[in-house]
């Protein structure tokens, strides 16, 4: 049985990135004026991502995102071609208007991950940037379309693959935003 495309940059193993990756220039899919996004910091928790909302590469179930220090991303060109797809979200993801590309999406309000920016690392001009760890919220590619019936297929090709499919965040992000939602509700200290 043949898996579909989980994302051409997972599908056939994961290249062994440099977890020390600097950052460096995001750029959409356009030929004409692209928008170009920098990133002067090193990215985080890269992974895989099967909801519904995250720009992923045409025939693609998943996406591959991370983050950065909201502060350590600034637009450099074509800034004008960005809108946001859902303001009522609460990651911002600014898109190309053009070819849909998502550039970045800040989180800006009241949450575990306040400040942080959420990238495609596949869009850097180098292609040293850490590969993904895991693979998160794999259940939603249901919504997105895949037939139920292939979901045994994809987890073992992402296993095949080196990648630890959740239907959620990894164990250690999890723990975070529960520590978060703990501390400020008075729980923890």
């Amino acid at each position: 049985m043949s898996v579909r495309l989980l994302h051409p940059l997972i599908q056939n193993g994961l290249h062994k990135g440099d977890s020390n990756h600097a950052g460096g220039i995001l750029a959409c899919k356009c030929t004409d004026r692209p928008v170009k996004v920098k990133v002067s910091a090193g990215i985080a928790h890269n992974h895989a991502c099967g909801c519904t909302k995250c720009w992923k590469p045409d025939g693609a179930a998943f996406s591959v995102v991370a983050v950065a220090p909201s502060e350590s991303v600034s637009i450099v060109e074509n800034g004008d071609k960005l809108a946001v797809v859902d303001p009522s979200a609460l990651i911002q993801r600014h898109a190309c208007k053009e070819c849909g590309t998502h550039m970045y999406g800040p989180v800006e309000r009241d949450h575990a991950f306040k400040g942080l920016s959420f990238i495609h690392p596949e869009l850097f001009d180098n292609g040293n940037w850490p590969e993904p760890g895991f693979v998160a919220f794999v259940s939603s590619v249901i919504e997105g379309g895949v037939d139920p019936s292939e979901m045994d297929g994809i987890r073992a090709k992402l296993k095949d693959v080196g990648l630890d499919p959740y239907d959620c965040l990894s164990p250690a992000l999890m723990d975070y935003l529960a520590t978060w939602t703990a501390k400020k509700n008075g729980v923890l200290q």
